[in-house]
């Protein structure tokens, strides 16, 4: 039998840390963690992408330290609400997947999770897919289901109402996303839902629907969202995501391209080091007894070596000191052969970049840097340039992706 742990410092940090609220208050999910009572809790993940990033990090290392506690947690793969496309903070409907994308998407999100959960082991985390219950949902009982909410709840939610104003439509799937996700609850019976700030809105869903077809009740807990001084989220939409399948040295390198407003907020929703460590370290910023850069670095090292291990992470430190710091070039790096080639083809065809458009981008911003032969690099923003070498031609995409061309 599972022990669960009921330590009540233990549970005030677990019920604290980077939480935003808890529903229907943090004494009463505080009472049931210490009862000693093992609680069944869940977070989905829409595979909208083929990997997970550092804000799905959050709630899935908060998964992690209720179940180092003891508890039973599902991570959910939501292939079916996938489909559908949470229509949270969307300007504009998502653009409608089909399964085998949404499956594809979903390959290898085990792995990546599992730098923060535990899938073995005494009390491994159950993987679901909400396809497993959804797809057996009738039309009748879709129609059972949503005769329990009202159109004015959900057409009073923000990005609606902005949609309204700017008269941009609304599809009516889109308003049968949360009562998809809602019926996750149900369906696996849970006794909490975590999710990010945003998701409050579907989670509570979750929770009437519960309450209405069981007669019980679900806690309901979110999380604060990585964002910077400034309350600007960081994620896909805003272009400053880490992925969790990006290699170490790029994931340290994104890291530090991050402003130094998130700095404090980021130790404490993306790392594991000790809340009274990160108060200690805020003091010192505060102080000026501690260079923004030094405390960044080591909040890049600590997000690479959770998911990589100490000895990457500090690989990955030591690569950014030197291609970064002291403008040095990295003692490795991949080798391509091609013929005389424009370069924006050349990083296209061999997908160092997603496409022709995307290179074109990075030219336009001064991201792309090319060293030919025993030249020094040079800023191209050309799209025609040509990539015309005699021995070799470097090329530096990005702050820290390197590329050697060869004949």
């Amino acid at each position: 039998m599972i022990k669960v742990i009921t330590d009540k410092d233990s549970v005030r940090e677990l019920l604290t840390r980077g939480v935003e609220r808890i529903y229907p208050s943090y004494a009463e999910l505080e009472k049931k963690l210490l009862s000693g009572d093992r609680i069944r809790l869940y977070c989905g993940y829409d595979p909208t992408a083929p990997a997970l990033h550092i804000g799905n990090a959050i709630s899935i290392n908060k998964l992690g330290q209720f179940q180092a506690l003891g508890h039973e947690v599902i991570f959910l793969i939501g292939d079916f609400t996938g489909l559908i496309g949470d229509p949270t903070d969307k300007k504009a409907s998502r653009r409608k997947m089909t399964r085998e994308e949404v499956l594809a998407n979903a390959r290898d999100y085990q792995k990546q999770a599992s730098a923060y959960l535990k899938f073995d082991g005494d009390n491994p985390a159950k993987i679901l897919y909400n396809s497993q219950w959804n797809d057996k949902l009738t039309f009748a009982d879709v129609i059972e289901l949503s005769s329990n909410f009202t159109v004015q709840q959900m057409i009073q939610r923000d990005m609606f109402q902005e949609r309204l104003k700017e008269e941009k439509p609304i599809y009516l799937h889109e308003f049968l996303y949360p009562l998809t996700q809602g019926y996750d609850s149900v369906a696996m019976d849970v006794d909490l839902e975590i999710g990010g700030n945003d998701q409050m809105f579907n989670m509570m869903c979750g929770r009437d629907l519960l309450k209405i077809l069981k007669n019980k009740e679900k806690f309901v807990l979110t999380m604060k969202l990585l964002s910077d001084e400034n309350g600007k989220k960081m994620g896909k939409s805003e272009g400053n995501v880490i992925f969790l399948n990006e290699e170490p040295n790029n994931m340290y390198g994104q890291a530090m391209s991050w402003p130094d407003g998130v700095i404090i907020t980021a130790f404490e929703l993306c790392t594991n080091v000790a809340s009274a460590e990160i108060t200690a370290l805020a003091a010192d910023w505060k102080k000026d007894k501690i260079n923004p850069r030094d405390l960044k670095m080591k909040l890049a090292r600590e997000i690479t070596k959770i998911n990589y291990g100490e000895k990457a992470a500090a690989a990955a430190q030591e690569n950014f000191i030197k291609t970064v710091q002291k403008k040095e070039l990295p003692s490795e790096m991949d080798k391509i052969s091609i013929a005389k080639q424009k370069l924006v083809d050349a990083l296209a065809d061999n997908k160092l970049v997603g496409s022709k458009s995307e290179a074109r981008r990075l030219l336009t911003q001064g991201a792309i840097k090319v060293k030919i032969d025993q030249n020094d690099f040079a800023v191209v923003k050309d799209s025609d340039f040509m990539l015309d070498f005699s021995e070799e031609a470097i090329v530096q995409y990005g702050r820290l992706k390197f590329i050697k061309f060869t004949k």
